[in-house]
C-alpha cells in the first residue's frame, strides 16, 4: 500500500481508506448503501489491515450513530493499528441544537462519538459541512481545544466552498490555532468541479483531499451503460445516492463510460478500478475512500492500487470527462500565464 502525507501535516495516510457508511443500514437512505453488521464489519476491517488500509472513515449521522457503534465493536483489540476519522455538523437527534458546529454541540458530539467508537481519541475529526450560523472563530477555537485536550489529533473540513475553507484557514492562522489539514470532497470522473477552485486552493494551502464517492455512488462501477442507465440493484435506483441526477451531464457521462470501458479492456482491470486509479494521479489527493457491501466488493476495490494508468490513458479519460467551466473560471483560463492551472491540464 502506498502512503501519502495528509496535506501539510506530518501524518501519513494510505492512498485508499475504508468508508463505513454501509455499516448498520438504518433508515431508508443508508439501507440502500448496505446493511453490514458487527461480525462482517470485523472481517472487513481485518482485510483492510492486511492490505495496509489503516484509515477508517465514518460519521455520526451514518445510520444515526449505528455505523460508529458497529465500527467500535469491529475494531476491538485493533485500535492501535488504525487511524479513525469521523464527522459532525449535520442533523443528529432532536432539539434546537441538533445540528451545526457550535461549541455546545461539538463538545457533546465528540463525546458521543468517542463512546460509540470505544476509543479515547479521534485521529481526524471532520466538520461534515460548513455551518453558516456559527462564527468560524467559535468552531475553530473549540476544535483547537479538542486537540489540546488529546481527544482529537487532526481536524479537517468536508464539503466546504472555497471561501469557507480559506476563511477558516485564515482565522486559524490569525489566532495560532490548529488548522484544517484535509478536505473531504466529492470528486470523480463523473463530476470534476473540485478542480476549478478547491484543488488550486489545496495546492496553495497544502490541504490534502480525502475523496468520497470516487465511483459517483456506483455510477462508475461498471453496471451503468447507455442501454442500462439505472440498474435496479444500484444505490441510485434505491434512493441512496448523495449525488443528484441533475449534477450529471448525460452526454459527457456516457462518453466517459465509453472511455473507461476501452481503458479497462487495455489494462485488464475493471471499470471501477480504472476510475479510482485515475483519481490517484490527480494533484492534492491524499486518500480515496472506498466502500463495500461485502468482502468481494472490498477486495475488488483494493486492486485499484499497485499499478498506474499510462499518461495517454489518463489524457483520454480527461478528454472524455471534461465539463464546461463556469464563470469566472473560463475567463481566468483565457490567460494561463496569470492563472496557471494544476499541472495535468
Amino acid at each position: 500500500m502506498e502512503y501519502r502525507q495528509l496535506g501539510g501535516s506530518g501524518l501519513q495516510v494510505p492512498v485508499l481508506s475504508f468508508g463505513t457508511a454501509t455499516f448498520g443500514g438504518s433508515g431508508d437512505f443508508f439501507k440502500a448503501w448496505g446493511n453490514t453488521q458487527a461480525d462482517e464489519a470485523a472481517r472487513m476491517i481485518d482485510i483492510c489491515i492486511e492490505a495496509g488500509v489503516n484509515l477508517i472513515d465514518t460519521a455520526d449521522i451514518y445510520s444515526q450513530g449505528l455505523s460508529e457503534d458497529i465500527l467500535g465493536q469491529a475494531i476491538a483489540g485493533k485500535r492501535d493499528k488504525l487511524l479513525l476519522s469521523t464527522k459532525a455538523t449535520f442533523p443528529f437527534g432532536k432539539g434546537p441544537n441538533s445540528q451545526g458546529s457550535s461549541r455546545y454541540r461539538l463538545l457533546r458530539q465528540v463525546e458521543d462519538s468517542l463512546r460509540r467508537l470505544q476509543t479515547d481519541y479521534i485521529d481526524i475529526y471532520h466538520m461534515h459541512g460548513f455551518d453558516g450560523n456559527t462564527p468560524v472563530e467559535e468552531t475553530l477555537r473549540t476544535l483547537d481545544d479538542l486537540i489540546q485536550s488529546g481527544k482529537v489529533r487532526y481536524i479537517a473540513a468536508s464539503n466546504f466552498s472555497g471561501w469557507h475553507l480559506m476563511k477558516s484557514l485564515a482565522v486559524s492562522e490569525k489566532y495560532g490555532w490548529n488548522r484544517y489539514v484535509a478536505h473531504q470532497v466529492y470528486y470523480s470522473l463523473a463530476n470534476r468541479e473540485y478542480e476549478w477552485e478547491l484543488m488550486p486552493l489545496g495546492i496553495d494551502q497544502k490541504v490534502g483531499a480525502i475523496v468520497w464517492s470516487p465511483l459517483a455512488a456506483g455510477r462508475l462501477g461498471g453496471k451503468f451503460r447507455r442501454s442500462n442507465p439505472v440498474p435496479p440493484e444500484s444505490r441510485v435506483a434505491q434512493g441512496g445516492s448523495p449525488i443528484p441526477e441533475e449534477a450529471l451531464r448525460e452526454d459527457i457521462f456516457y462518453n466517459t463510460i465509453d472511455a473507461l470501458d476501452a481503458v479497462a479492456a487495455e489494462t485488464g482491470k475493471t471499470v471501477a478500478q480504472v476510475a479510482i486509479n485515475w483519481l490517484l494521479q490527480r494533484p492534492t489527493v491524499s486518500s480515496i475512500i472506498i466502500g463495500a457491501r461485502n468482502e468481494q466488493q472490498l477486495r475488488q476495490n483494493l486492486d485499484a492500487v499497485g499499478w498506474n494508468l499510462s499518461t495517454e490513458q489518463v489524457r483520454r479519460l480527461d478528454a472524455a470527462s471534461e465539463i464546461p467551466t463556469i464563470y469566472p473560471y473560463w475567463h481566468q483560463r483565457q490567460n494561463l500565464t496569470l492563472n496557471p492551472p494544476p499541472s495535468f491540464y
